[in-house]
Order: C-alpha cells, then structure tokens, then sequence
C-alpha cells in the first residue's frame, strides 16, 4: 500500500509467499472498531487477488491476538444503529469471501469479538499463553459476530454454553483439548509455527488447496450427505488441473512436484 493509503490499525508483511496482517491497537488490546476490521478486510481480499500469496496469517501482539470488540465504541449505539448501518456484517464478515487459507495466529487475550474472529480463520494456533472466551453475558448482551454458532460447532454444545452463559476463559490446554485450537506452541515459537504451516500450504497446488477449504467448510457448515457430494465433484474436478498430472507423476517417478498453481 502506498503511504496515502497505510492502514491505521493493522501492518502488513508479506513472507515469501505468506501476507501476514498484523492487528496493532495495542493500547487498546488490539479491540476491535469498525476502522481496523475494515483495514483489515481490505488486506485480506488484496492478498487474495494477488497471485503471489498463497496463505494469510491474521496475528495480534503477545499480550493480546484481540481482547474483544471496542466496547468504548459500542456502548453509545442504538438498536437504528446497528440494524441500518448492518454492524459487525458489513465488515467483518469479509474474511469467509476470501478464498486461500487463512490462519489465526494466538497468543494472549481472544475474547469476544476477538476469539470470534479467529474462529472466522481457517484453523488456530496458539500459543501457550492464549485465552480464549466470549464474555458478553458480562456486558448484557450476547457474542453477536458468531460466537454462538462457530463456537458449538467447534467444541460442542456443553463446553460452548459454559463459556457463553458464564462468561469464564479458557487457557491453551483445554482450548486445544476442546477441538478449538489445532495446536499449542510456546509463546516464543509462534510465528515460527505459523509461518512454518503457511509456507508448508504455500508449497501445495494452490486450486487443490482452495478445494481442501472449501470442502472442509462445507462439512462444517452443512449436512453429511450433501458434503460428501460436494466434496467428490470437487474431487473429480481437480483431474482437470496441471497440478494433478504433475503431483501424480511426480510420486510414480519419485521426484519432488514442481506445482504451477494451474
């Protein structure tokens, strides 16, 4: 981006071909007003369209991947206010268009808004001082960017009505132990794992990785039967790719795949 146009709230990096965004209110824990989820939006739709990034990692500080959404912004809003100006869907919900994978990387505070967003990611990693929680009960109302179905669906109705109704945190272990996170790292080996995974997926044909999330988000998202449908026709049309032929003649010839991303 050029300097007339730098983002406020975020940084942006790119690492081979890793975009990295960087949420950075760190005043503020990282929360989340309307600015830096649009900010944030914008970065993600322009690594998608450039065919030089393969995978995205969304991160926040040590302290706080995002400590939830801007209360201080919030609390004066009417019900007119969030209905007309369509809150939390206009902007935030830019990241389920994207299409390339998409990784949470967290350490510190995800609460709220902030654990919501990463749910919003492809999958998590956490660090070992991650918590995670959707404390709005607190603020007499209720997590209002998906918490309440992104959250069941990952660690199921039980653990997913106790942290909504009480409000309580969960640390690294029983995030990862409830199918939340995908893995735990130590603090000073986050990025490195994140990054490490990126540039792994990066590796892979970029179209067969496309298809991989998009099925998976339809299994997590939809029912069985019509998944599985879904998944074989996407399946089938992957023999119609370069990518194919060439990742399957490398394995008969035992050579490494050069993937051309076609």
């Amino acid at each position: 981006m050029s300097e007339a146009t730098a983002p406020e709230f975020i940084n942006v990096r790119t690492e081979g071909r890793v975009g990295v965004v960087t949420l950075n209110r760190p005043k503020q824990l990282n929360a989340l007003n309307d600015q830096l989820m649009t900010e944030l939006g914008v970065a993600l739709k322009a690594f998608d369209a450039d065919d030089n990034i393969g995978c995205m990692i969304v991160t926040g500080s040590e302290k706080a991947f995002a400590a939830g959404a801007d209360i201080g912004a919030m609390a004066t809003y009417t019900f007119a206010d969030v209905y007309k100006g369509d809150y939390i869907t206009r902007n935030w919900e830019t990241i389920r268009s994207v299409r390339k994978p998409v990784i949470a990387a967290v350490s510190g505070f995800a609460l709220g808004g902030g654990c919501e967003l990463a749910m919003m990611c492809d999958f998590i990693i956490a660090a070992d001082n991650a918590r995670f929680g959707q404390p709005e009960i607190k603020l007499g109302i209720i997590p209002g960017a998906g918490g309440t179905q992104r959250l069941p669906r990952a660690v199921g109705k039980s653990k997913a009505m106790d942290l909504a109704l009480t409000g309580r945190m969960m640390d690294a272990t029983e995030s990862e132990r409830a199918g939340l996170v995908s893995r735990v790292v130590p603090l000073d080996k986050l990025m490195d794992e994140a990054l490490g995974a990126a540039l792994q997926i990066c590796e892979f044909s970029l179209p067969s990785v496309m298809a991989a999330k998009e099925c998976v988000n339809r299994a997590f998202e939809g029912g069985l039967a019509d998944g599985v449908m879904f998944e074989r026709r996407m399946f089938h049309a992957l023999f119609a790719t370069d990518d194919q032929k060439e990742g399957m003649d490398a394995f008969v010839n035992k050579r490494k795949a050069v993937f051309k991303h076609s």
